[in-house]
């Protein structure tokens, strides 16, 4: 009876975790017979699970949209794997941390005993590193209205705000008018949540922090457009005007490289800016825990530098080059 409470259990999970599935592969994941197999769905069907057969050579088994699953229908494994994201979200979803650390609160209350138990054993103790870029905190009411608007495809009305999360006013230098935009794609890269979108003022596809938006939802629908670029990650990576602000460190610093803005932006540590000069130079700003730190990392872009700033930064790069012509000579 042991193992056939398992193997339903197993099933359910199966179930759930897809729309759709053929008899054979189920028979295949739980290691038994296809005849068991109906058995065992039979059970769940007696225990008030809605559980459809879709006939046909695509057909199969897949649970009722509408049935409310209890806590039951994690497994093992799925118990550790949310255990583990839920701990490990944190890091790179910042400002969530108070809700992930709520969320897996009540689903151990929730879960039966053995899988609480198996839960418990993974409570994590997360070590922040150098090369960790903290963002600040996302509003989860904006994340919601993005969500909500890329996944109905309606219209958002975006007004730009500044660092420190204020709107420039009409006469500042700095204000922009607020844009309609298409949202296409919510994407979080290095802790930072961003908004790929067309805007319908100057017909352009744009990357935006999400954080530097204050936005308006509308009831406007709006159709996909064909993505032109090659893959909405590289897009997001190359984009250098995406709203990024520098990151706290001891040490801050810029030089010019005579690379396009795109390629730096591509290779750029997290939590630093790239600006467009023309179309062959850029300048990028970023910081590391020394002078040093910062001049190794300008090094591995391997091209010309000029104009360094502040003055310790063009210190630390004379310094490094010495170094480095000296391993070289008792190399």
């Amino acid at each position: 009876m042991a193992n056939t409470s398992r193997r339903a259990l197993r099933l359910l999970s199966l179930l759930g975790s897809r729309r759709l599935w053929p008899l054979r592969e189920l028979a295949g994941q739980l290691e038994v017979s296809e005849r068991t197999v109906r058995r065992d769905i039979e059970t769940l069907r007696e225990l008030g699970y809605m559980i459809t057969t879709v006939h046909g050579p695509d057909g199969g088994y897949r649970l009722g949209t509408r049935h409310t699953l209890p806590p039951l229908v994690f497994d093992h494994d799925q118990a550790l794997a949310v255990a583990v994201a839920l701990q490990t979200a944190p890091n790179t979803v910042f400002g969530l941390e108070d809700d992930a650390a709520r969320a897996l609160t009540t689903l151990e209350q929730a879960l039966p005993a053995t899988l609480r138990a198996s839960m418990a054993s993974l409570h994590l103790t997360r070590l922040r590193n150098y090369w960790e870029f903290p963002a600040p905190p996302i509003d989860s009411a904006a994340l919601t209205a993005v969500g909500n608007a890329v996944r109905h495809r309606h219209v958002l009305v975006a007004e730009t705000l500044r660092a420190d999360g204020s709107r420039p006013g009409t006469g500042d230098d700095d204000f922009l008018p607020a844009r309609r935009i298409e949202p296409h794609h919510l994407v979080i890269w290095s802790g930072r949540w961003y908004l790929v979108a067309y805007d319908l003022g100057d017909h352009k596809w744009r990357v935006h922090r999400v954080n530097r938006l204050r936005l308006r939802p509308t009831a406007h629908p709006f159709s996909p457009r064909p993505f032109p670029h090659h893959d909405v990650a590289d897009f997001v990576m190359s984009s250098h005007d995406r709203g990024d602000t520098p990151a706290a460190w001891q040490c801050t610093g810029r030089a010019r490289l005579n690379l396009p803005a795109d390629v730096v932006a591509r290779w750029a540590p997290g939590g630093s800016v790239v600006e467009h000069l023309d179309t062959e130079h850029s300048r990028l700003t970023l910081g590391a825990w020394s002078w040093a730190g910062i001049a190794g990392i300008l090094a591995t872009f391997d091209t010309e530098l000029s104009d360094l700033h502040p003055p310790e930064l063009a210190d630390a790069c004379r310094r490094l080059a010495h170094r480095l012509a000296t391993a070289t000579d008792t190399g």
